[in-house]
């Protein structure tokens, strides 16, 4: 027992003299000023553009009538004729970092066309190249079957800037949410 209590008292004279050590060799420095600004490492981000408010949206000029028909649990798609497939399967790798997204929950047929037109609109504008279109399963709505899934999908196929779209991924809303991949802006 004694070996212990001797090595509690080397331990705290090492101690003792390491702080008696430190203190003589910081001795003659002096503490900086302090400034009144801060250092930032990092770049911040870019603000997100707002849209203006006072200017009205472009027309509406998107039918119901080409609806999409979509099978019971089966993933759907579209690609705009004449391109690759692989911007397709791009799309559905996440090749494009969503840059924004509309969520259409609790709206009406014409409240969501209607959002869909300006939301893609402003996109263009703003050179957004790809979005998520959040619509819904229609868990809320009368039989329990999406109302506004395949008027989504017709919706998107009458823009000429929609190039291509696809079922969103689980964690992006799976069937209840489309990725949408848009003209690049000249």
């Amino acid at each position: 027992m004694k070996r212990g209590k001797k090595t509690v008292t080397s331990d705290k004279k090492n101690n003792d003299e390491e702080t008696a050590l430190f203190l003589e060799a910081m001795r003659d420095v002096i503490p900086l000023a302090p400034s009144n600004q801060v250092v930032h490492r990092q770049k911040p981000p870019r603000p997100i553009p707002r849209p203006a408010v006072e200017k009205p949206a472009a027309e509406d000029t998107l039918s119901d009538h080409p609806s999409l028909e979509i099978p019971e649990g089966d993933e759907w798609s579209y690609l705009r004729p004449g391109l690759s497939r692989q911007i397709l399967r791009k799309l559905r790798r996440g090749h494009w970092k969503i840059q924004s997204e509309l969520d259409l929950h609790g709206m009406t047929r014409d409240q969501a066309r209607y959002a869909l037109t300006v939301f893609l609109d402003e996109c263009a504008r703003y050179g957004v190249r790809c979005v998520c279109v959040i619509h819904g399963r229609g868990l809320s709505s009368k039989n329990r079957e999406p109302v506004l899934k395949s008027r989504v999908g017709g919706w998107l196929m009458q823009r000429d800037d929609v190039l291509a779209f696809c079922q969103a991924n689980p964690e992006h809303g799976g069937s209840g949410a489309v990725l949408v991949l848009l003209k690049a802006s000249a």
